[in-house]
This record gives C-alpha cells, structure tokens and sequence, in this order.
C-alpha cells in the first residue's frame, strides 16, 4: 500500500525547506526534532502553524521537514511557503484562502551586499 503524502517546497532569504503531509495527528517535526524543540521562540513556531490553523487541519496531518540555511526567522518562513504549497496540493480549493492570507507567495527580498568606500 502507498503512502499518500503530499510535498512543497518553500524558500526565504538563504533558507530552503522541503515539507511533506501525511495524514496523521498534528506532530510536526523539523530535522527529526519536535517543532517545540527546534524553535525556541513562539513567534516562529507560530509563523509555521499559521496555514494549519487558516484551513483548519491542524489535526488532520503530519508534517515531516527537512530546513536548510539562514537563521530561525528565514526558515520559519520557508517552512511556512513550503506548507502551504504542500496544503494546495491536497485540496486546490484550499488556494484562494492561503493566497489572500499571503502565505502563497514568496518573499523576494534578500541581503543587500554591503557598498564598500561610500
């Protein structure tokens, strides 16, 4: 039997995540670690439930992350595009709520080099 799962991937400033779904119970785990564990700080672990509790399916997945790059505020926000692609690939209908709420698009802004001798 297959397990069905759903991907996304999401990325912010030199922060690279790779989210996938599964139907389960709500655990979230990033690097093998609870979310409660790998974020110290709530704001972030609040920026990634964010499309859980838009579209009401706290409950209703597992979420298993791999997070690369940048600090703690970057990969929150990669983790939170990568779950949000990974929800509008379960449920197209689930799109237009997420997009409204900003959790569709990417965040362009990046480092801006330093000007030497100005």
């Amino acid at each position: 039997m297959a397990l069905q799962q759903n991907y996304g991937t999401g990325r912010r400033k030199s922060s690279s995540a790779r989210v996938f779904l599964r139907p389960g119970s709500g655990a979230i785990t990033i690097n093998h670690r609870p979310l409660d564990q790998f974020f110290g700080r709530e704001t972030a672990r609040m920026i990634v439930r964010q499309p859980l509790e838009l579209t009401q399916t706290t409950d209703k997945f597992d979420v298993l992350v791999t997070v690369e790059g940048g600090g703690t505020t970057g990969q929150a926000g990669a983790i939170r595009l990568g779950l949000a692609r990974a929800l509008v690939e379960y449920d197209e209908n689930l799109k237009g709520d997420l997009r409204r709420a900003g959790f569709m698009t990417r965040d362009a802004r990046e480092v801006e080099r330093k000007k030497v001798g100005l």
